[in-house]
């Protein structure tokens, strides 16, 4: 690893201070990914700010819904009795990923701020635009068997690997930032960026902002949900395709759908229009079918993940029955129901 200068802020104001004092700065908090790259050399920063310190781990009620703090780790954000009852789709995604260890130091702030896994970024002997704009993308015409299938550019064709962001993305949460020129709200569906002509930059922070926290809505869709995730181990892996479902049914009439994706783009995926067409339907099986199809009609494979179009169909159908029928799947016994 390079030499770094090492800050450990007090307050929030301090580590926007910290951070733009130095271009080449990063915000550190559980470092599960950070420490990585900056191992392999992807990641060089001249500075580490650490926020440990930042009175930034409440989960508290706020306008009938739920405020995360930035700092809180996963395996709180899962266990949480008032996460657990009133959002459990977010739970369920959370212990879905990564390991207990992993989830017991990463951050709510730091999950959404994951940087890809795709093989070519992390290996600085390789050309990546993600890496070092303009040199090329070794997943096209590569090893791209993980790679997305919608939402790609012909710069960038990597995915977003977190578990907790697709929850989220299906649940509508806002992200609270604070930055030198003050704070702001950032719903969930404009935080990350498809990769398109500039592939390094993940997510729509300003330049010196920190993540807060993250506000849960009032809606929580806890009764008919489901974070259904496929991969090629049951534990231990990132999704080739992974689906966050949320329901509100009318007896048997589809009332609201969320429907986010996870595995197949540069960010979770939503399409409203897909969401749309859901609602006032019934519940059944060719319903979401049609729902998937939509999802997936502009779905682009590349030489060896075409076999994602046909999972993420089978996927989005699967996810919706769960949901509809209340039997969300079990992150303790993987096995799909």
């Amino acid at each position: 690893m390079n030499r770094f200068d090492y800050v450990r802020p007090n307050t929030v104001a301090e580590a926007v201070q910290a951070l733009g004092a130095d271009p080449a700065a990063r915000f550190i908090a559980g470092g599960t990914n950070l420490i990585d790259l900056m191992k392999y050399d992807v990641e060089r920063p001249g500075r580490l700010v650490d926020i440990t310190r930042l009175p930034l781990r409440d989960i508290e009620e706020r306008d009938g819904g739920l405020r995360i703090g930035a700092l809180v780790t996963n395996a709180t954000v899962a266990y949480d009795a008032q996460v657990k009852e009133r959002y459990p789709l977010l739970s369920s995604a959370i212990l879905a990923g990564a390991s207990a260890q992993l989830r017991n130091a990463a951050s709510t702030g730091g999950n959404l701020l994951q940087r890809t896994r795709c093989y070519y970024f992390y290996d600085t002997a390789t050309p990546c635009n993600k890496r070092e704009a303009g040199t090329g993308c070794s997943a096209i015409g590569g090893v791209n068997r993980i790679h997305a299938i919608l939402g790609a550019s012909e710069h960038c064709i990597a995915t977003h690997p977190s578990d907790m962001c697709v929850a989220l993305a299906a649940l509508e949460a806002v992200v609270q930032v604070s930055g030198p020129n003050g704070d702001r709200s950032i719903p969930i569906a404009k935080f990350h960026r498809l990769p398109g002509d500039d592939p390094a930059k993940d997510t729509n922070l300003a330049p010196g902002e920190i993540i807060v926290a993250v506000d849960l809505p009032a809606k929580s869709f806890a009764a008919n949900y489901t974070y259904l995730k496929l991969r090629d181990r049951l534990s231990y892996a990132f999704a080739l395709v992974s689906v966050a479902a949320a329901l509100e049914l009318d007896g048997q009439t589809i009332r609201t759908a969320r429907l986010a994706l996870g595995g197949v783009a540069h960010k979770p995926w939503r399409n409203q229009e897909a969401e749309a067409l859901l609602q006032g339907k019934p519940a059944t099986r060719e319903t979401f079918a049609a729902a998937a199809d939509l999802i997936l009609r502009e779905a682009k494979p590349q030489s060896t993940n075409g076999f994602k179009i046909e999972l993420a169909r089978r996927a989005i159908v699967r996810g919706l029955e769960q949901a509809a029928s209340g039997t969300p799947q079990s992150q303790s016994d993987k096995r799909i129901q």
